[in-house]
C-alpha cells in the first residue's frame, strides 16, 4: 500500500516533469540519475549493501541468478517513461488504472510460468476474475479515448507499462532473494534504467527528433527518483511470499487512493464518473484476487510448487 501511494505520487512529479521539458524519456532520465547517484552513494557504505551485492555476483556465477534476473531495470525505465509520456494529458487516475490493468495480467501470467523466487502460482477462477475486472476498469476509465487514436496511444502505453512491472516485480523478487537485502537490487535496477532510457534517448536524437527541452530549476520535481527508490526497496520483499499478481493488486489501494487525491487536488484533467467507476471495480478485482476465501478450494498443482522458472 506505501508503495503504491508512492507510485501515485512519482507518477504526477514524472508527469510535471515530462510536460515542463516536452520530452517523457529526458525527464524521466534526470530523476533516474538523481536516485541512481544516491544509491550509488549509500549502498556500497551500508555492510548489507556490499554483502548483497557479492552474493549476487557469486548466483551469477554459480547460476543461481540467471543474467537476464538483472534486467528488471528495463521494465522499471518503460514504466517511469510510460509516466513522464502519460501523466500529463490522461491523468494521474487515468493513468493509474491503466497500469493496473496491465500489472494485474501481467502478474497473472509470470505467477503462472514464474520467475519469481516464490514458485509458480495456479491460474484460479479468483484470480482470473480479478485480472479480468482489472481489463474491465481499464476499458470503462478509458471509454473517452477509444475515438481518439492519439489519446487511446497514451491509454494503451500504461498498460503496456504495468505490465512491465509485473515482470520487474518477479525479477526483482528474485535477485532480492539471492541478495539479502533490497538495497543491492534497487541500485541494479537504477543502474539499467539509466542506461535504458540514455539509450532511447540517443537513438531519438539520432533518427532527427527534435531534441528535448531545458530541465526546470525545481528540485522538487526530481524527487520521482527518490521515491522511486523506496518503492522498488519496498517491492523486493513481500512478492516472493504473496506472488506478483496479489503484490501489485495489494499496492492498488495506496496508488488509487494517492492518484485519485492528486488528480482532484492539483491541476491537470479532471476526474470523471467513468474513472471512478473504473477505480470501484479494480477494487473489486482485488478482492477478488487476494482474499482467502477465494483461494481455499483452488491448491496449486504439484507440478507448479517450488518450480523456479
Amino acid at each position: 500500500m506505501t508503495a503504491g501511494a508512492g507510485l501515485a505520487l512519482q507518477a504526477r512529479l514524472n508527469g510535471e516533469l515530462g510536460s515542463r521539458v516536452g520530452d517523457g524519456i529526458a525527464s524521466t532520465l534526470a530523476s533516474t540519475l538523481v536516485g541512481l547517484v544516491l544509491l550509488l552513494v549509500f549502498v556500497p557504505v551500508l555492510p548489507a549493501g556490499r554483502r548483497g551485492l557479492g552474493l549476487i555476483r557469486t548466483a551469477v556465477r554459480t547460476g543461481g541468478v540467471r543474467w537476464w534476473h538483472l534486467a528488471g531495470g528495463v521494465c522499471g525505465a518503460l514504466f517511469v517513461a510510460g509516466q513522464g509520456i502519460s501523466v500529463g494529458s490522461v491523468g494521474v487516475a487515468m493513468f493509474t488504472v491503466a497500469a493496473v490493468g496491465g500489472s494485474a495480467v501481467g502478474g497473472l501470467v509470470v505467477d503462472r510460468f514464474s520467475n519469481g523466487p516464490g514458485g509458480q502460482r495456479p491460474i484460479t477462477v479468483a484470480r482470473t476474475a480479478g485480472a479480468v475486472a482489472c481489463v474491465a476498469a481499464v476499458a470503462v476509465a478509458g471509454h473517452d479515448a477509444w475515438d481518439s487514436p492519439g489519446t487511446l496511444a497514451l491509454v494503451v502505453l500504461p498498460v503496456l507499462a504495468g505490465a512491465a512491472v509485473a515482470v520487474q516485480s518477479a525479477l526483482n523478487g528474485r535477485v532480492g532473494a539471492a541478495a539479502r537485502s533490497p538495497w543491492p537490487p534497487t541500485l541494479i535496477n537504477f543502474t539499467v534504467a539509466a542506461v535504458s532510457l540514455a539509450l532511447a534517448l540517443a537513438i531519438r536524437v539520432a533518427l532527427g527528433w527534435d531534441p528535448p527541452g531545458r530541465l526546470p530549476a525545481e528540485p522538487p520535481l526530481y524527487l520521482a527518483g527518490v521515491i522511486g527508490i523506496g518503492v522498488i526497496a519496498v517491492a523486493t520483499v513481500p512478492v516472493r511470499h504473496i506472488g506478483v499478481l496479489v503484490f501489485g493488486l495489494a499496492s492498488v489501494t495506496g496508488q488509487l487512493l494517492g492518484a485519485v487525491a492528486l488528480d482532484a487536488l492539483t491541476p491537470g484533467p479532471r476526474l470523471s464518473s467513468a474513472t471512478f467507476v473504473g477505480v470501484a471495480i479494480t477494487f473489486l478485482a482485488l478482492v477478488l484476487a487476494a482474499h482467502p476465501r477465494f483461494q481455499r478450494a483452488e491448491p496449486a498443482p504439484p507440478s507448479a510448487r517450488g518450480a523456479d522458472d
